[in-house]
């Protein structure tokens, strides 16, 4: 039998037998005491709405990576961008407590701006970051990467200061829904529906859109579709805007939920992004959406089961042991060499 197929046999079963252990450790944790069962799904809610978030921003990384094959370390800057500007909106129309028209609007009019703000901010950021080395070694535009990264932190750190700014609570609504005793506040229901909605339009529009069929054209050869009439650097640029957007929706959620925004939150949710993009597969927009899900879970548990100080700790462990059983992600496929 070839080699290579019983090494990648032997990495599922332990990638499989991992999954079940860490299952079978939860369910015990909630069959000690059956008073556990509300902790379990109470801390199964938080991590799905801390993974759509985690999702939204690991779309942008695989859509670009999917593309350019790079790791745009700006992204998670991007989604602090359109956390202020949703704050901005809040803030021109009234403040946290005194708005001046319908909530409904002004959560609509906070969505547009920081989903276009960050849309135009990441086409900047690839015509003069990324497309001037769109031909360089890979380590010239993983440099430019960071060094956009911390220009939007310390520019945001300058104008804004480097105090918290607050979303005010339950700008959705006070009330939730009640599940015996786990209870799903109306924000949290609205994030994680706003996601999912989210998600299925850029999953339909990629796959029935010409600009969507466009994309996927140039990920998979983008010579051959420039060959074939393809504009390549509107595709590109297409790319950025949409991940980037999404970022920026990801921004006011987060806000929404943790009220708290500050001008180093992107980094932290950046990385987080990042993990769960490897986790699912970079590239594989899919996988994003699974390892945003699978990265809030774990973080959630790890919280509350373990500790809050060890919550990053077991979030990198799941990247670390997922890279050598699964290299390319859960949703992933090996990269085809082209000779």
């Amino acid at each position: 039998m070839n080699l290579r197929l019983v090494r990648g046999r032997t990495a599922d079963v332990l990638f499989y037998a991992g999954i079940a252990a860490v299952v079978a450790l939860l369910l015990k944790e909630a069959l000690t005491n059956p008073g556990h069962w509300s902790l379990f799904f109470q801390l199964a809610v938080d991590g799905v709405t801390l993974g759509s978030v985690y999702a939204l921003i690991a779309i942008g990384y695989s859509m670009v990576y999917g593309i350019l094959k790079l790791l745009n370390f700006a992204h998670g800057d991007v989604y602090m961008v359109g956390a202020f500007i949703g704050y901005g909106i809040l803030t021109l129309f009234g403040g946290a407590a005194n708005w001046t028209i319908p909530v409904w609007l002004l959560v609509a009019l906070m969505f547009g701006a920081s989903m276009l703000g960050s849309g135009f901010l990441g086409v900047v950021i690839e015509r003069f970051a990324y497309r001037p080395l769109r031909d360089a070694p890979r380590l010239a535009p993983l440099i430019s990467a960071l060094g956009v990264s911390f220009f939007l932190q310390n520019s945001a750190l300058l104008l804004l200061g480097a105090q918290f700014r607050a979303y005010p609570f339950g700008l959705i609504g006070q009330g939730g829904v009640s599940i015996r005793t786990v209870f799903i506040s109306a924000t949290r229901i609205f994030v994680i529906a706003g996601a999912v909605v989210l998600m299925i339009v850029l999953t339909v529009f990629v796959r029935r859109s010409r600009l969507g069929k466009a994309m996927r054209a140039t990920s998979y050869d983008r010579e051959a579709a420039m060959m074939m009439g393809i504009d390549a650097d509107r595709v590109i640029a297409s790319t950025f805007f949409i991940g980037s957007a999404l970022a920026g929706a990801a921004g006011v959620m987060f806000g929404l939920v943790f009220t708290e925004i500050f001008h180093f939150m992107g980094f932290t949710a950046g990385l987080k992004g990042f993990t769960a993009a490897v986790v699912g597969g970079i590239g594989s927009i899919p996988g994003a959406m699974l390892g945003g899900l699978l990265i809030g879970l774990g973080e959630a548990y790890a919280t509350g089961y373990v500790s809050s100080t060890y919550q990053d700790l077991i979030v990198f462990s799941i990247l670390i042991f997922v890279i050598l059983v699964r290299p390319s992600g859960l949703l992933g496929t090996a990269a085809v060499q082209k000779v």
